[in-house]
């Protein structure tokens, strides 16, 4: 096993562990440890939202879920001699839940999926789907089942939804300039446009004094993935994963969090992946003056992992870029995309899962999305891809009609 440079203790709160880590991007924040290029280590990661939801028959948690608190990050670990205009190579070896044990935090041999409500969140389809829900995983191996989605069963291909470099002082600047004149255009939207810094329910990592206070204030949310990375939430950032990260300060300072052990394409619940908290072995190198050899200038590049669950069919539901309203929208492939998802969901309520089970489904299951085309105007067309074989009854079209049966209830708020 390579050697831990960064412990958690699962039974206690990210801000008690020995050495915490951190739930916002700043270049302020101190690494935590420092290894050299070429060197293997292992991180654990705590649940993303600091272990607030629960194995349990109830959405409550999820729609009182304090949300400045994620996402809970592991690190951040210094790489020596990495500077600004390097190109941090990411090799993820391993990741897996955390092992069994008591049973009480997510990763411990069960994990969660959940609909975030309007007001605190949302998600993908808030507009169809306002109110929280949620699906309970057990693992059983590389196989995932819930209680909540009978007749549904699938290998995850596990990941880490979020993993990024610090930001310099000049790109978080530039941030927290565009994401608040995004905000500013409609200030009182629900859910928001974007999520500005937010002292309250901040950690700083091991920064104190002044330092610690800049973070607080200044420091970015974790929420949306930017030029270094962060929540990205590809999930073929799997096993065998190559990922080339912008260096933005020395050190590069890496962080993690966020893991899955399964996802659907586009983790369209907000809460859409099977959350867990678990490890994630790493391996590091450096190519020195990367970004500008290779044009890298933001953003990662990566090499998809070779570890993935094998389905050879699928049922496929297409989307257009015609709005509900039936408005026409130009090439614009979000619209296509979420007609696609909402076309899967009618289809599977006729099979007896309510529009939540559906809904969660899709965000949990190695669902395939696709950009179609984007080319003739005035519709983009978006695909979406469910394997047939996980589920334990025929799924697709037949003469006879769909057998609608009890398929239970998913977790829903009192």
């Amino acid at each position: 096993m390579p050697e831990v440079v960064f412990s958690v203790d699962q039974t206690r709160s990210m801000r008690d562990q020995e050495v915490p880590g951190h739930n916002r991007w700043h270049p302020d924040i101190p690494a935590v440890v420092t290894v050299r290029a070429g060197a293997e280590f292992r991180v654990e990661c705590r649940d993303w939202t600091d272990a607030q939801i629960g194995d349990n028959d109830s959405a409550d948690d999820v729609r009182d879920a304090d949300l400045t608190v994620p996402h809970m990050l592991s690190g951040p670990v210094a790489i020596e001699g990495a500077e600004p205009g390097d190109l941090l190579i990411v090799d993820i070896l391993d990741i897996g839940p955390i092992p069994q044990q008591s049973g009480a935090v997510a990763g411990q041999g069960w994990g969660y999926t959940g609909v975030f409500a309007r007001e605190n969140g949302g998600s993908f389809l808030t507009e169809h789907f306002p109110g929280a829900s949620k699906a309970v995983w057990d693992f059983h191996g590389v196989y995932a089942t819930s209680r909540h989605l009978p007749g549904v069963k699938f290998a995850g291909i596990t990941h880490p939804g979020l993993f990024g470099t610090a930001p310099s002082a000049d790109l978080l600047a530039t941030w927290n300039r565009r994401e608040r004149a995004l905000i500013d255009t409609d200030p009182g939207r629900v859910p928001p446009l974007a999520w500005p810094p937010q002292p309250h329910g901040g950690l700083a990592g091991t920064a104190s004094g002044d330092a610690a206070e800049r973070v607080l204030a200044e420091g970015a949310r974790t929420v949306p993935p930017r030029e270094h990375g962060g929540n990205q939430d590809i999930k073929n950032f799997s096993r065998g994963a190559r990922v080339f990260c912008p260096v933005f300060v020395d050190g590069a300072n890496l962080s993690v969090g966020d893991l899955h052990y399964s996802q659907g394409e586009g983790e369209i619940t907000f809460c859409g992946a099977i959350e867990m908290g678990g490890f994630i072995d790493f391996h590091v190198d450096l190519i020195k003056g990367g970004m500008e050899k290779y044009g890298v200038t933001t953003n990662p590049v990566f090499l998809p992992g070779n570890v993935e669950p094998r389905y050879s069919e699928f049922l496929s539901f297409v989307g257009i870029s015609v709005d509900e309203s039936g408005t026409n929208h130009y090439l614009d492939a979000t619209v296509a995309y979420r007609r696609a998802c909402l076309n899967a969901i009618e289809y599977l309520k006729k099979w007896g899962y309510s529009g939540e089970q559906a809904y969660l489904l899709l965000g949990a299951a190695p669902i395939e999305g696709r950009i179609s085309e984007v080319v003739d105007a005035p519709n983009a067309c978006c695909s979406l891809y469910i394997p047939t074989a996980i589920f334990d009854f025929d799924v697709r079209p037949n003469a006879e009609g769909p057998v609608k049966k009890d398929r239970g209830r998913c977790a829903l708020t009192s």
